[in-house]
């Protein structure tokens, strides 16, 4: 195959810690590896445009100033004077949503939609004037711009078939979308070859502490749990913004000593957590393709999640985990007491979590198939 230089436009701070420019991040990797060279543009501050190199990724980073509702074209004018000067030595410009800037070019364009802006804002409560303006920002400002860079892509992928079948919206036929998903570094997240022999089993979630990942539907369902399992105890990992409510939740209930919140984790570390679980649980009540469902199931954890988009994408329910419905705590604490203590089934289901991460959502994997995608565009 023809070494490429790929030019890759993202909206999120980098190097990341998660999200989009994670997985920016990771695919990156994976097609330097291959021999590849990849550029990567992403928002800068109120500087001048920086460059430097991370990880062998050539990072740019260009001026980005939130004055609303201008920003978007703001930050469009110096990403498009940029790219200019970029466009003669680049082969194939990947553009990754949500909003990043719309770039007028000749080369031959993919986009990657992580999540339809409209679609994920149909979730948003309305408790706050920032939420106010989100909902009103997604349909006048992130919808025309997503729908712009849809229908002038030669190739359009999603991470997910639901988010395939939500571009419906978009005036864009589902059928034409390449489902790519998301990838797991499968060398670094990996089964622990000796369980540990744990009196105290742990059910673990690890993401953001925010109401809308069911995690207060987690705390209820531990009520019943630690009622019939004295020896079952829960841990979250990660922050945000409800926290000190989830924690004075479980104190209210009497859970206090139940719950161990660790607050964000070291990489390292959370592997760890990962192989030393008993089970881990995503009480999520929507969800593109997460990554920590991914890392779960590469270390071979069996899973309890919800049965929404996103996590049913992964989840084939009692064959690689076990889906239950969202906002039902009753649901989510039987099916954590009838999987404990099942040893057999746990280690089918984690079993079959791994290997499908080996055949599917590896990083090897997932570049293959843009791999392929480009081929098709840059010989069309």
């Amino acid at each position: 195959m023809i070494k490429m230089k790929i030019c890759m436009v993202i909206s999120t701070p980098f190097p990341p810690r998660e999200g989009v420019g994670y997985y920016a991040y990771n695919l990156s990797k994976k097609l330097i590896e291959k021999g590849h060279k990849v550029i990567i543009i992403t928002r800068g501050s109120f500087n001048k445009t920086q460059r430097k190199v991370f990880d062998g990724i050539d990072v740019i980073s260009a001026p980005f100033i939130p004055i609303y509702p201008f920003y978007l074209k703001i930050h469009g004018f110096f990403i498009n004077r940029l790219f200019k000067s970029l466009a003669p030595e680049v082969d194939i410009l990947h553009v990754h949503t949500p909003l990043p800037p719309f770039i007028k070019t000749s080369c031959p364009v993919i986009t990657t939609v992580h999540t339809p802006m409209l679609t994920d804002h149909y979730y948003v409560k309305i408790d706050s004037f920032y939420s106010f303006f989100s909902k009103i920002s997604a349909k006048f400002v992130s919808y025309p711009l997503e729908l712009k860079h849809i229908h002038n892509s030669n190739i359009v992928t999603t991470v997910t078939n639901q988010i395939a079948q939500e571009l419906q919206e978009y005036n864009y036929n589902p059928k034409d979308v390449v489902v790519v998903g998301n990838g797991v570094d499968d060398k670094f997240f990996y089964p622990s070859k000796k369980k540990s022999e744990n009196n105290n089993k742990y059910i673990l979630y690890i993401g953001r502490m925010d109401s809308e990942k069911g995690l207060f539907d987690l705390v209820e369902s531990a009520r019943y749990v630690c009622n019939k399992r004295s020896d079952i105890s829960f841990i979250l990992a990660g922050s945000g913004k409800d926290l000190n409510k989830l924690k004075k939740k479980t104190k209210k209930l009497g859970l206090e000593g139940k719950f161990k919140f660790l607050g964000q984790v070291e990489k390292s570390q959370i592997v760890e957590l990962y192989q030393k679980a008993s089970i881990f649980v995503l009480p999520s009540y929507h969800e593109g393709l997460p990554t920590v469902l991914l890392e779960a199931m590469a270390c071979g954890l069996p899973i309890i999640a919800t049965n929404v988009r996103g996590n049913n994408d992964l989840i084939v329910n009692k064959k690689n985990g076990i889906l239950v419905a969202a906002r039902q705590p009753n649901q989510l604490a039987e099916a954590i007491c009838s999987l404990i203590d099942d040893k057999k089934l746990k280690e089918s289901l984690g079993k079959n979590a791994r290997k499908q991460i080996e055949q599917k959502y590896s990083w090897d994997a997932v570049s293959k198939k843009y791999l392929k995608c480009y081929e098709l565009i840059t010989r069309s």
